[in-house]
């Protein structure tokens, strides 16, 4: 049991701050990466143009920041769990801030790859301050600064946008990566000076073969569903992936039984409050992506169309922008009907509002209020289902255990938006209009995949509801010393 207990900071640690300094710069921390999945967005038509490369190859720029992520996030969060979670969100901060310099001094394709790839790699910065959270606040401060920091994906994306859009209209695309490397020294002196190192490490071994097997098995999987449209989902190289997913991650799966110390942990994942959040999490993820591929192009496409709205991308951004400051909102309401009602009642009510969001949109799509409207709603359940998640996770495992279970669960989430990136571009590739010579998505398309998204979220409602009843409140911060047994149990509870 040594391996599961609380064990104290390296020496001068600094003492903990005040709270509210502490969820401020985690929050700021957790947008500043949200924002670099968001910035490259409005200059993704103009890459083959500005690298001098083809439009499959440039791709890769968005590829590669997944795939890295993909990676980056279970073996960070692990890594934080042995070494220290602030070590590890210091080093994931500067990775963020060397991919962006990279980046922007890129004027090809090759060492753009590598600053996007960088960049990905910082994926795990929520779910390490979630877990610093736990480790760090007081009880009655946790519930409500968790549900803020797990909304910060959905903020720093709906922010980052309007302000990519603006930026990349008016001055020199490189500025977009030199912004980004800004604010992530900003956020690396903040996090230095103000968050305090956790207490709480697992020490051990790291699982290096469970680290090759899980990301061999994730990029395999990952290609294959990204690129499957490029290839053919037919194709020998979509197919052979998808089958090399499998195999690995079977005989990965059967590695970490067997480990003494494994990379994650499946017993404790097979738990029903940790493995039905985790599907949960898959479906939400499915679902809150559907509306980043559809609402952007209703906005653009030509009015001529019929449905279309002929906006810009800054138009795409300002209507997207609300959504980010009513997550914000709803987080803090989350956090209080959590506090009530348990976190499982607060993950259904917000996937409840996320499908209503998507049944909206089928009837209102003819106006831009009618877009603001839907994003807003579905950004209110957003923030409800993103408050939820990670309490539920840190009430069902070790405090130990916090940085690779939260990084997991986020895992779960970008394996479902990277699915309805496949799915719905399956879609709207098939059901398409003529339009002068040549072929958009159709409206009918759009309305399946905006149907297919509200179906995702009573999916992800139906799977809450096979969570335990027992109210999962988080966990008190660690102690001084090392993790009493009662307070292993209480943590379960």
């Amino acid at each position: 049991m040594s391996d599961t207990l609380a064990r104290p900071a390296e020496a001068g640690a600094p003492n903990p701050p005040r709270p509210n300094a502490v969820v401020a710069v985690l929050a700021l921390a957790g947008i500043v990466v949200s924002l670099m999945q968001t910035l490259i967005i409005p200059i993704v038509p103009e890459l083959p143009r500005l690298l001098d490369a083809s439009a499959s190859n440039t791709a890769w720029a968005v590829t590669a920041t997944l795939l890295a992520a993909a990676v980056a996030t279970p073996v960070v969060g692990r890594l934080g769990d042995m070494f220290g979670k602030r070590r590890m969100l210091l080093i994931s901060i500067a990775l963020l801030v060397s991919g962006s310099v990279v980046a922007a001094l890129s004027d090809s394709l090759v060492p753009m790859i590598i600053g996007r790839t960088l960049q990905g790699l910082a994926a795990a910065v929520v779910p390490l301050g979630i877990s610093i959270m736990r480790d760090a606040l007081p009880a009655d401060r946790l519930t409500g600064s968790t549900a803020l920091m797990s909304a910060s994906l959905g903020v720093g994306g709906a922010v980052g946008l309007p302000a990519a859009a603006f930026i990349a209209d008016r001055w020199d695309w490189h500025l977009l990566f030199w912004v980004s490397a800004a604010l992530g020294v900003v956020a690396l002196v903040l996090v230095l000076l103000i968050v305090p190192e956790s207490r709480v490490r697992t020490g051990g071994r790291f699982d290096g073969f469970g680290a090759l097997g899980l990301s061999a098995g994730l990029v395999a999987l990952l290609l294959a569903v990204s690129k499957g449209g490029d290839w053919g989902w037919t194709s020998g190289t979509t197919l052979g992936l998808g089958a090399a997913a499998v195999v690995i991650l079977l005989g990965w799966g059967w590695w970490e039984l067997r480990s003494p110390q494994p990379l994650v942990d499946l017993r404790t994942t097979a738990k029903p409050q940790v493995l039905f959040t985790n599907l949960a999490s898959i479906a939400l993820g499915f679902s809150m992506f559907a509306m980043s591929l559809v609402l952007p192009q209703l906005l653009q496409l030509p009015e001529q169309t019929g449905y279309g709205l002929g906006r810009s991308m800054l138009t795409v951004g300002l209507v997207l922008a609300p959504q980010g400051l009513v997550m914000m909102v709803m987080s803090a309401v989350s956090a209080r009907v959590t506090k009530a009602k348990g976190p499982r009642v607060t993950l259904m009510i917000g996937a409840l509002i996320v499908a209503a969001g998507y049944g909206l949109n089928i009837v209102l799509m003819s106006e831009v209020w009618h877009l603001i409207l839907v994003s807003c709603v579905i950004g209110a359940g957003i923030g409800f289902t993103y408050g939820a998640l990670p309490a539920l996770i840190m009430g069902a495992v070790d405090p130990s255990q916090t940085g690779a279970a939260n990084s997991l669960n986020t895992l779960m989430r970008s394996l479902g938006t990277s699915f309805a990136s496949a799915l719905a571009g399956v879609i709207l590739a098939q059901m398409t209009t003529d339009f002068g010579g040549h072929a958009l998505p159709s409206e009918n398309g759009f309305k399946v995949v905006m149907a297919i998204g509200a179906g995702a979220a009573l999916l992800a409602f139906a799977v809450a509801t096979l969570i335990p009843r027992r109210r999962s409140a988080t966990a008190a911060p660690a102690t001084d010393g090392p993790t009493e047994p009662s307070e292993v149990t209480a943590a379960k509870a």
